[in-house]
Order: structure tokens, then C-alpha cells, then sequence
């Protein structure tokens, strides 16, 4: 007996739940290392008509005042809150089966409303829906890792990503609707430190790291770089003469081969292997396989509106056309309360 076009529809959607749910790292995994990132710190907000709303303090206020006796005092009334706004956006992938494609895989759709599948149909059914939902959670991963690097100018409904908020020219633009060409908006600027020679790279890293640390003692917990910054920060390392052994627990020692290998202040230089990608099909006046991104996960968040965070939909048959639909959405933005805490270098090469 075969599927009723209802059947098939709820059994679709349960098939992509229970594949999602079972196998979330699938998802977001260690080749795409922004993403996972952002998805191990997403914060989720309820909902907005058009901005998600971040609050930042831009100052003390302070009224500080040396005193003698007798002396008068005074007291203000302190305005040290601000906001930024980032507009949300709506993201959506998935895939559709012809009622033709479904026979050819010995699955048949009636409208007879007494029908019932049979095991066989049943079992090919969840290999088949196997098969096109990790394609299709493996193809929304590869797009929405890819677009979460870029400005947002990528697409009219596109949300602003890394190279809009650790800018390759942070005195341009607007951000969270602040504008950073503003003088008084400084505070709203990432680091940036570019064109490093193998010669100057350590000190020029290091320069740019207490720079991010300046602002709120914060230093930055991730370091993420392309192939061409990874291959001048070995060279420059090696000639500086520097080796870094890592120390077993249980005695003896190894040498750390896992990702890059290579390390600065304790963290793991990651190779962010969609800046390649990147720069093949872009070519930017500054390289994206050049780059490295000093990021501080506390103040850089992805954020979903709740309940919609990688929804399973199920939109219905057309009436003129035999073609079954399943999907996933995301609405959500990304956000940034602190630019100043994170920079963008690049290298040379040489």
C-alpha cells in the first residue's frame, strides 16, 4: 500500500527533526570554526519589530573632586548607557521531491485517505529523506558560515558579519547605527594592524594585542587566520627562534600537530579554512587568506529570535503541481558590544 500525500509530508518533517536533534554536531562542526563559535555562544532575544537592541556603556560620568574643609560638593546625574541596533534577517534553505523521483525509489503517493505504507516504502522513505536532509543541513552550515564572514552587502536581506564589525577600515560606516567615521564614536572601532612582514610580525602582534586589552582588561580568547597568515607566522616565529612545548599530564612531553600547531599567548592559532574560499572567489584589495581576526567571544554573538532557530518547516503541496517541500529557516542577527576588544591583522607573506 503506499503513502497518503499527508503521511508523507508529517513523516518528512519527523524524519529531518529527529536527524537534526540526533546529530547536531553535524550541524556546526570544527571545519567551519566561526560558526561553531558562534553557535556554542548564541544568546537568543524574543523578538523585535525591526532592531535587536544592545546596551553599551560609553562612559563613567564621573564627577571626581578634591575637597577641603567645609568645602562644597557637588553630585550629577549620570548618563552613561547607550544602544546600539542591529536590523534581524531571515535565512532559509530546502529541498522538494517530485512524486515521480519518490516512485523511482519504490515509494508511491495516493490520495486515498485509507492508504497505508508498507515497511519497505517506510524504510526506503528514511533513506531517502536521510540522505537530502544532511545534504540540506550540510549545504545551510556551508552558505550561512560563508555569509556570517561578510559586511551584509552581499544581499539585500543579508545580516552584517565579521567584516563589517572587525573592519579592514573601522573609521567608515555604520554599525549597530553608529557611525564610525564620527571622531566622537572612536570607542566604536575595531584594532587594525596590516601589511605585517615576517620581520616585524611578533611586535606588530603584540602591539595590536594590548591594544585590544586596553579597553575593559578583556583580552581575546580566539584567534582565527588564513592559510598566508598562518604560513608568515611560522616563518616568523622560526626566526625569531621561538618553540613552545606543551607538557603532558601524566609525564613526557609532545609536540602539539592538531590544527595549526601554532599558538600566541596560550591560544590555538585556528585555521579558518573559509577564508580561502573566500579570497578565490572575491579577491579583495586585502587578501581574506591574509587575515587574522584577534575576536573576544563575549562581546561577538549570534542571535536567534526565540523558537526560530533552525526551524523545520513543511510548506504545503501546491494544488497545480505533485511536488512534496521540506525546509529550514533561521531568523536572527549578529551583534557586537565591543569592537575595541578585537582586530584584523594581515600578512605579507614575506
Amino acid at each position: 500500500m503506499p503513502f497518503t500525500a499527508d503521511a508523507i509530508a508529517q513523516a518528512g518533517k519527523a524524519a529531518i527533526d529527529f536527524i537534526i536533534k540526533q546529530k547536531p554536531e553535524d550541524l556546526y562542526n570544527t571545519e567551519r570554526p566561526l560558526l561553531k563559535m558562534l553557535q556554542s555562544t548564541k544568546k537568543s532575544f524574543p523578538g523585535a519589530k525591526q532592531y535587536i537592541n544592545e546596551k553599551l556603556r560609553l562612559t563613567n560620568d564621573a564627577n571626581f573632586q578634591w575637597f577641603g574643609p567645609d568645602e562644597q560638593v557637588d553630585y550629577n546625574r549620570k548618563d552613561t548607557l547607550g544602544e546600539a541596533n542591529f536590523g534581524w534577517g531571515s535565512a532559509h534553505d530546502g529541498f522538494a521531491l517530485t512524486e515521480e523521483e519518490l516512485l523511482q525509489n519504490y515509494i508511491t503517493v495516493t490520495d486515498d485517505v485509507g492508504a497505508a505504507a508498507t515497511t519497505s516504502e517506510k524504510h526506503q522513505f528514511i533513506n531517502l529523506m536521510k540522505e537530502n536532509t544532511e545534504t540540506l543541513m550540510l549545504g545551510f552550515k556551508e552558505k550561512f558560515d560563508y555569509d556570517l564572514h561578510l559586511d551584509g552587502t552581499q544581499d539585500a536581506d543579508a545580516i552584517p558579519g565579521l567584516d563589517a564589525f572587525i573592519a579592514i577600515d573601522p573609521t567608515t560606516g555604520t554599525v549597530g547605527g553608529i557611525d564610525r567615521s564620527v571622531a566622537a564614536n572612536a570607542f566604536w572601532r575595531n584594532q587594525v594592524n596590516l601589511d605585517l612582514t615576517i620581520a616585524n610580525m611578533l611586535d606588530s602582534m603584540e602591539d595590536t594585542w594590548r591594544a585590544c586589552t586596553r579597553v575593559g582588561g578583556n583580552s581575546p580568547n580566539m584567534i582565527l587566520a588564513g592559510s598566508v597568515f598562518i604560513d608568515a607566522y611560522r616563518a616568523a616565529v622560526k626566526a625569531d627562534q621561538v618553540m613552545q612545548v606543551n607538557v603532558a599530564q601524566k609525564g613526557g612531553f609532545t609536540l602539539d600537530g592538531g590544527n595549526t600547531g601554532l599558538f600566541y599567548k596560550g591560544l590555538p592559532i585556528i585555521w579558518d579554512m573559509v577564508t580561502d574560499d573566500l579570497e578565490a572567489a572575491l579577491s579583495p584589495t586585502q587578501q581574506w587568506d591574509s587575515r587574522c581576526y584577534f575576536i573576544n567571544t563575549r562581546f561577538i554573538k549570534l542571535r536567534p529570535a526565540q523558537g526560530q532557530d533552525m526551524v523545520v518547516r513543511k510548506p504545503p503541496r501546491a494544488y497545480d503541481r505533485y511536488t512534496h517541500y521540506w525546509g529550514l529557516t533561521w531568523r536572527g542577527a549578529m551583534t557586537i558590544t565591543r569592537p575595541s576588544a578585537m582586530a584584523v591583522l594581515s600578512a605579507t607573506g614575506s
